[in-house]
């Protein structure tokens, strides 16, 4: 506009000049210098029209609320698969990776206690290679609440197993709870291409090894529960290998139940400190882990010179497994594995972490079928000597007279999903399952035998990360891992029991983000 302005200025000065100097040209020419100061005028005024547009236009811009980031999620087992979730970070028109972000399906998946049990740093390279993880650092959370109903026939005698102890918690025939049954805070990082680092803070009272009620500050604290670098990627090389605080990759440890997990879990899943090193390529899954000696967090007890003291890498597990797919959402896979050195190792009286004589080590053969709308599990697993404490030495001890066994525990089920989701064609947004697991531990009729488990279950995903559900449980026998054959009641008694029935009705939320 300023343009225009200095030249009709400029050319009116002219005009004017010439005007003075010669009259007789000046009205000669004045229809024609009258056209050209009009169609100055004109210009001038669209000039300003384009200018205020364009003034509007750079306003609405800078008003406007940027456009989140989207990023594909991680497929997962079960009823939660791939998605597609919003990013923290929120820059308009920007699709580069940002510093942080969240995947929801991807944190469900990762802190879901029930599914891909020991297979978490395959599942976070899968993410990795399908893009899922391309933020620096990646937060997740879960929290699971629960409200349930359950009753023995003996009094403060409870063999459901997703609490414990239940001598300091349960007291009559029938108990019912409303709490919260455990949170999670978990940070995964992009160090650099190739290198990821990952933790896990997990409070939950009532799986506590703290001593006291659940309301107990000793059963209310804060661990971090799983923690590793890593250094792989898929798309670069089939091998990968990690440090840190981990899940033995020993059996599957799975259950299509959508809360409690199978005896198979309680019986032989580990976690331990240790080196773990993998290879994963055309559904052919090779993993090797050497873990810390003494007795772990769960699942593994190595002797270090004579005591539990975990001052020497004395342990390890192996595990191969086979995917084969042979349609879309048609996969069966089978594996197997071995440990060194179980929990099974105590002589009597049994005390959960105090020093082994001598390592016993256990195999598990295990395999699942994924077969579009129906899953199915199966799963056993077995100590290679007998477990010296399932045997009372003391020869005037009336229980004296069972002898000792290996460990055994196996598991079956299947869950049928239905209901199209919304979000994912391929996912369920329903589902129905039925479990039995039972656990091995003593001689035919000793009180020690055995325990089973049965659970029925419901889940409703209302959306992907969030998991609504319900189950009926049925614990047939109660064999608490401390002093299962005895020696910590007067005469030499034991607690464990054939007779015990515990029958549960329980209903719960997991949402993750």
């Amino acid at each position: 506009m300023t343009k225009t302005i200095v030249s009709r200025s400029v050319l009116m000065a002219c005009t004017a000049f010439a005007a003075l100097a010669a009259p007789g040209a000046m009205a000669q020419d004045g229809d024609e210098l009258a056209a050209i100061v009009e169609r100055l005028d004109r210009l001038e005024r669209e000039n300003s029209e384009l200018r205020a547009e364009v003034e509007a236009l750079r306003n609405t811009d800078a008003a406007a609320p940027a456009q989140p980031r989207v990023t594909t999620t991680v497929a997962a087992a079960g009823p939660q698969a791939t998605g597609i979730a919003p990013t923290v970070d929120e820059v308009a028109g920007d699709s580069d990776p940002q510093i942080v972000g969240v995947a929801p399906d991807y944190g469900f998946a990762m802190l879901d206690h029930a599914e891909s049990v020991n297979t978490k740093p395959l599942l976070q390279l899968r993410a990795i290679a399908d893009g899922t993880l391309d933020d620096t650092v990646t937060f997740s959370g879960s929290v699971t609440a629960i409200v349930n109903y359950q009753n023995s026939n003996i009094d403060d005698t409870f063999g459901y197993l997703m609490r414990h102890p239940t001598g300091a918690n349960q007291n009559g025939k029938h108990v019912s709870e409303a709490v919260l049954h455990s949170a999670q805070l978990a940070f995964t990082a992009r160090l650099a291409d190739g290198f990821t680092g990952y933790a896990e803070l997990l409070y939950d009272p009532q799986q506590s090894f703290g001593t006291g009620t659940i309301t107990t500050l000793t059963r209310n604290q804060v661990q971090l529960r799983r923690g590793w670098v890593m250094v792989g990627d898929l798309e670069r090389s089939p091998a990968y290998a990690l440090l840190g605080k981990m899940d033995i990759p020993f059996g599957l440890q799975d259950t299509v139940s959508p809360f409690t997990n199978s005896t198979n879990w309680h019986a032989f899943a580990g976690l331990a400190y240790g080196a773990q090193v993998g290879y994963y390529a055309d559904g052919l899954s090779l993993r090797g882990m050497a873990i810390q000696g003494g007795a772990q967090f769960r699942g593994a007890n190595a002797p270090v010179n004579g005591t539990a003291i975990p001052s020497r890498l004395n342990n390890f597990a192996v595990d191969a497994s086979y995917e084969a797919e042979f349609a879309p959402r048609y996969r069966v896979r089978f594996g197997g594995s071995y440990q060194h050195a179980t929990a099974y190792c105590q002589g009597y009286p049994v005390f959960h972490f105090n020093p082994c004589e001598e390592p016993n080590g256990a195999w598990a053969a295990y395999g699942k079928a994924d077969l579009e709308d129906l899953t199915l599990l199966g799963e056993l697993a077995r100590t290679t000597d007998i477990w010296k404490g399932t045997a009372v030495p003391d020869p005037t001890n009336p229980l004296s007279e069972f002898e000792a066994v290996k460990v055994t525990s196996f598991t079956f089920g299947g869950r049928y999903g239905f209901g199209a989701n919304e979000e994912d064609q391929a996912r369920h947004e329903f589902a129905v399952s039925a479990e039995f697991s039972r656990f091995i531990a003593g001689d035919d009729g000793s009180p020690w035998e055995a325990q089973s488990q049965f659970v029925a279950g419901l889940s409703w995903f209302p959306v992907s990360n969030v998991n609504l559900f319900g189950e009926f449980i049925r614990a047939d026998g109660f064999v608490p891992l401390n002093f299962l054959s005895g020696g910590n009641l007067p005469g030499g008694a034991t607690w464990s029991r054939q007779d015990a029935l515990t029958n549960v009705l329980l209903f719960g939320m997991e949402g993750s983000f």
